[in-house]
């Protein structure tokens, strides 16, 4: 059993790079420590924005030192549970459909255009042997609009003389996984929080040591099922960790004794890494123990350093717009990612068919750079989702749309989009409710 930032089994698009699939107060109880600063913390900001991008470039370029220079999962889990704790001051109901309405209409527009070129691509689930056609295939596709369970797709969708790869649908529906994993802790969170506050470090733990027992063979839960609880058990100590982070555990800790123990784990999680390297070597991704203790130790230092900043200081300040752009339109920019990536590859072959590429040594060129070409292009392909989709998330929220809210101050008004009023969202998500 395995845990990706993409489905299992995906391939690649025709013509690119192998790519693994694998995106306030606090209650009368809670410790004074736990107070947290009104407004948006830019640091926390900064981080998620660091995490998307190395999303898009993993599944770009597929470098499996990627998932240990930044795991970038279990850094967006934190964040995610920090910023449920802090909306846990209200009714749990409450923030529970308050964050479920802010995810899914981004969710059902992305699900209207990769099932809209499903079905036109000729693919019938009621009668595809892959997703157990019938009755319950049909019922499968409900998972694009509310992803409880895995969202079914085609083995084989389209043609291979067409703009894309037979196998794209694979994917395209990959970035699913994430809202499944982050629906379920949403659901979770008020029982987690309830039991993080009576019995702190048994919770902290216990993700840890479910994944030691699902994550390694001992106990093996078969199919989709087994993949949710893995992923569940994977990055719920993360999870759990954002909720010490906003409750102010973590502080109470001796740093020196935080950072050597998060060594000792991230030491182990490499060591267990060595002796089960699989078909992607050292992509963590594939060995679940190992992903889940070293994102565990991770983010415990990057949170025990975590300094609060109200504007990203000296030369990060370069960055703000941006930071405060990919913050306001995170859901976006993860869920349509990897599709962009995969648009990018039509364009770049209409390149061959320039007048100044009909030598031999001019397509030799483009075929050496085709990935750096990739990644120039990825970036603008990205605005235009956002600018296309992005406005949605505004509508999810019950605000008035916006279509480049990176915190420009319009002429007379508020700033557009401003980091201090902007949403969290679920690439690490935390949508304010």
């Amino acid at each position: 059993m395995t845990t990706h930032e993409y489905t299992a089994g995906a391939t690649p698009p025709l013509g690119a790079p192998r790519v693994r699939t694998e995106p306030a107060a606090v209650p009368a109880q809670a410790p004074a420590a736990a107070a947290t600063k009104p407004g948006r913390d830019r640091y926390l900001d900064l981080l998620r924005s660091i995490a998307l991008v190395r999303v898009v470039v993993y599944h770009l370029f597929g470098w499996a030192w990627l998932s240990i220079l930044f795991p970038s999962m279990g850094v967006m889990f934190a964040l995610a549970g920090s910023l449920m704790a802090r909306s846990l001051s209200r009714p749990a109901w409450s923030v529970i459909r308050g964050r479920v309405r802010r995810l899914l209409p981004p969710l059902w527009a992305f699900s209207a255009v990769v099932l809209a070129l499903m079905f036109a691509g000729g693919w019938n689930p009621a009668h595809d042997p892959d997703t157990g056609g019938g009755v319950w295939g049909v019922a499968d596709v409900l998972n694009y609009i509310v992803p409880v369970g895995a969202p079914p797709y085609p083995a084989h969708a389209g043609s291979e003389s067409g703009l894309l790869e037979s196998s794209w649908a694979e994917q395209g529906a990959g970035p699913l996984w994430y809202l499944r994993a982050y629906l379920w802790f949403v659901v979770a969170s008020p029982l987690l929080l309830w039991a993080f506050r009576r019995v702190p470090w048994a919770t902290l733990l216990a993700p840890l040591a479910l994944t030691a027992v699902i994550g390694t063979g001992l106990v093996t839960i078969p199919g989709e099922t087994g993949n949710a609880v893995t992923d569940f058990a994977v990055y719920g100590g993360c999870w759990v960790l954002g909720f010490a982070h906003h409750e102010g555990v973590l502080v109470k800790v001796p740093r020196y004794l935080a950072i050597s123990g998060s060594a000792l784990v991230m030491a182990f999680a490499l060591w267990w890494a060595s002796g089960h390297l699989g078909s992607e070597g050292w992509d963590l991704n594939d060995i679940p123990l190992a992903d889940a203790l070293w994102s565990f130790g991770f983010v415990v230092i990057l949170l025990q350093y975590s300094p609060s900043w109200k504007e990203l200081p000296g030369r990060l300040a370069r960055w703000d717009k941006l930071v405060t752009l990919s913050n306001n339109r995170a859901v976006t920019i993860y869920l349509w990612h990897n599709m962009v990536i995969m648009a990018t590859v039509p364009i770049l072959d209409r390149m061959y068919g320039l007048p100044f590429m009909d030598s031999d040594r001019a397509a030799a060129a483009l075929d050496a750079t085709y990935t750096l070409w990739t990644f120039v292009l990825v970036w603008p392909l990205i605005g235009l989702a956002i600018l296309a989709f992005g406005w949605i998330e505004d509508i999810a929220a019950k605000r008035g749309p916006r279509l480049w809210p990176n915190g420009t101050k319009p002429k007379g008004g508020a700033p557009r989009g401003s980091h201090r009023a902007g949403t969290e969202a679920p690439s690490g998500d935390g949508h304010r409710v």
